[in-house]
């Protein structure tokens, strides 16, 4: 018990130490089994141990060994030292030969109880400092940056902080061996909060202050000490006064503040956010996109190199418009013998994992990186407290999801037991009750609508869109990023039409300067870098690869999606562009929508062309086995009036090109999942209403929710 108690001892100072548990095993050997010293000393001692510590980390393991655990501070050393040499001194004076009753006295039952007591006490600090030592390694926290201040008018300044964590990358399967390393991926957010008084300022200009020259593991360290320091600051009790941010896509990171979205009162959401009683907003990289553990097609040769083993051979790179996964994986099988053969068989399995991997990228996972975000934020809950279940109940106090952000908060309302309290959904309601054939058929003609809106508009561009269509069929023209632009890659720029209100304008004035000049059909180099940065999809592959996985859902009747949108599209003659570029038909060629098509791999973008990445999007498109998104009976649970955790209110654009405004009503039926969400309809807006006029969309539905709205009327 003796060797206990020194351990325990040591254990408190270690935990204390601004290198908590982190030091190197070729100084001094820690041996925690059984509660033994830190000493090699004590090392003889190797009876069979029972207790709270027999499952700690291997003196191996990368716990104590790994890179965080390079040095032992030297303060450390002498308290070690001196603890280990009181100890000893104690036990020498007890052996000497004692004399008188006093020294012979038995201890009382009582007071043997009393040391058990206060040794288990002891034991049980030790304990939980390390369990959340491991908890605070695994998470990983990082402030990667220093904070940078922004004057927001009104008054007000903000303080901008980076930060980055690591969570699991497959909740599903943990590894089933404790001793195994479980896979991670990082996710990135930014905080904007309010600095309200000059203790607040202070902390963050001392926050500013860093090391230079500092490289690799020692620039980690001192974020994670940048974090610990913010978390220790913002001593966060519950998250009330914190709202998270979803955003659209999928596949793109969140916006960037003061450079992305404005801050001010009436320049953005988030602005009203921060005068509506919220102190930090939370912006967060879905995982995957921006700064978070980012997918392109360069992380993918990276972590699945076969995947991409036949992108280089002949007989794999021409172009074939009617390929299938069918089509692609007969291509493999024909080819069993040699090198080929070889690498088909690789790529087969790579195939495969890569599936699997991408499937880990949806909003089932989003909405768990969210709570693992605020978690990491919130002080951690002493076991000791005997209100400890009722305070660990600790949920955003509201989040706002912006189109593809709004699929991720029904699935929030789905999947999380207590998602934040405020859930407003912007043109965002996932049509969860309509086939996902429906959709794409119902968004069709809405976007047959836009392109008669335009071309009413802009009649003289009927003849212009003719004409660089027309040469795009004869002529083979390669963009900047190294893409094709092909006739049907050029006609994706309808995506725009139902964006912001100068949308139109814009696209009127890309088409009018397509060429040159009005005589020659050459093709400017400036149209060109445009449709380039008009056409992201090289830069955020997920929004090719998982675009129609956010309609997949095991309980729904839509299994898998099959290229649902390209399927719509084909039955339309409308979207015909052969028949409709003749000049001599007075029917306009229409643009597309938001929408993804097979062939987009096929060339006409560099960065998702190639059989690897072709086979991969097929491969997704022909999944049939995806987890569970949405739970119509959780979310009218959580939406309860009575008995409910959460309220929602949702801006739903009536003539929205993106999200079906009948399949949202649906939702929001009576008897429908979405029953006690308080809709506000609006024609004044288009898909893009959060970034046109965030502000006042923002105090409309959080005004909605407390009851000082009254809509719907």
């Amino acid at each position: 018990m003796k060797i206990l108690a020194s351990g325990v001892r040591s254990l408190l100072v270690l935990a204390s130490s601004r290198s908590a548990l982190t030091f190197s095993t070729n100084t001094r050997t820690l041996c925690l089994r059984g509660g033994s010293s830190f000493s090699s000393s004590l090392a003889a001692e190797k009876k069979a141990v029972t207790g709270w510590n027999h499952n700690l980390p291997e003196k191996d393991s990368e716990f104590w060994t790994g890179q965080e655990a390079k040095e032992l501070p030297k303060n450390l050393l002498s308290a070690i030292e001196a603890d280990q040499a009181s100890q000893a001194q104690k036990e020498k004076k007890e052996d000497k030969p004692r004399t008188g009753w006093l020294h012979t006295k038995k201890k009382t039952p009582v007071a043997k109880a009393q040391a058990g007591e206060k040794q288990a006490d002891s034991g049980n600090k030790a304990r939980k400092l390390l369990q959340r030592a491991m908890i605070d390694q695994k998470v990983n926290h990082r402030m990667i940056a220093p904070p940078v201040f922004h004057p927001v008018s009104e008054g007000r300044r903000v303080a901008i902080t980076e930060h980055k964590i690591s969570v699991p990358l497959d909740r599903y399967n943990p590894p089933k061996d404790p001793k195994d390393k479980e896979p991670m991926v990082d996710v990135y957010f930014s905080i904007v909060e309010l600095v309200s008084t000059p203790e607040e300022e202070q902390f963050f200009l001392k926050l500013q202050a860093t090391t230079p020259g500092l490289t690799g593991h020692q620039k980690k360290r001192e974020m994670m000490e940048r974090a610990k320091q913010y978390k220790s600051f913002a001593d966060l009790r519950d998250a009330n006064e914190c709202m998270l941010y979803l955003q659209g896509g999928p596949g793109f990171g969140a916006p960037v503040p003061y450079n992305g979205i404005g801050l001010s009162d009436s320049s953005s959401w988030v602005g009203a956010a921060l005068s509506k009683g919220f102190k930090r907003i939370i912006l967060m990289d879905q995982r995957g996109t921006g700064r978070s553990s980012t997918i392109t097609k360069q992380t993918l040769q990276r972590k699945f190199p076969d995947l991409f083993l036949l992108d280089e051979h002949d007989q794999f790179s021409s172009q074939d418009t009617a390929d299938t996964l069918s089509n692609i994986e007969t291509k493999m099988e024909s080819f069993t013998e040699g090198e080929v053969g070889e690498k088909a068989e690789k790529m087969k399995k790579a195939l495969k994992e890569a599936t699997e991997y991408m499937s880990l990228f949806r909003a089932d996972n989003i909405v768990h990186d969210a709570e693992a975000v605020k978690d990491a934020l919130l002080q951690t809950i002493d076991d000791d407290d005997d209100e400890k279940e009722s305070k660990s109940i600790r949920p955003f106090g509201a989040a706002l999801g912006q189109s593809f952000g709004g699929f991720c908060m029904m699935s929030y309302l789905s999947l999380i037991p207590h998602p934040p309290k405020i859930c407003l959904l912007t043109g965002g309601i996932a049509p969860m009750l309509t086939n996902v054939d429906e959709v794409y058929s119902s968004l069709r003609e809405r976007v047959k609508d836009r392109n008669m809106l335009y071309y009413e508009r802009y009649p003289g561009d009927i003849a212009q869109v003719k004409r660089i269509v027309k040469h795009l069929e004869t002529t083979k023209v390669t963009l900047p990023s190294g893409g094709i632009l092909t006739p049907r890659r050029f006609l994706m720029i309808g995506i725009s039409l139902g964006g912001s209100p100068t949308a139109f304008a814009s696209m009127h004035s890309l088409i009018s300067s397509a060429f040159i000049s009005e005589d020659e059909d050459i093709l400017s180099k400036a149209f060109l870098k445009e449709m380039d940065s008009t056409q992201p999809f090289d830069d955020h592959p997920i929004y090719y690869l998982l675009h129609e996985s956010i309609y997949c859902d095991v309980h729904s009747d839509c299994k898998k999606s099959s290229w649902s949108a390209y399927r719509m599209y084909e039955k339309d003659d409308s979207f015909n562009l052969q028949a409709t570029c003749d000049y001599q038909n007075e029917s306009p060629t229409f643009m597309t929508g938001e929408v993804i098509f097979p062939w987009m791999s096929e060339g006409d973008y560099a960065e998702l062309s190639g059989l690897g990445m072709r086979a991969l999007a097929h491969s997704i498109a022909g999944k049939n086995d995806w987890k569970p998104l949405y739970n119509a009976d959780e979310m009218k649970k959580k939406l309860c009036p009575r008995t409910g955790v959460s309220k929602a209110a949702a801006a739903v654009y009536y003539d929205d090109m993106y999200v079906d405004f009948d399949a949202c009503m649906k939702v929001c039926k009576r008897g429908n999942p979405l029953e006690n969400c308080k809709v506000w309809i609006s024609n004044e807006y288009q898909h893009s209403g959060l970034r046109d006029d965030g502000a006042m969309i923002f105090k409309k539905l959080i005004g909605m929710v407390k009851g000082e709205i009254g809509t719907p009327s």
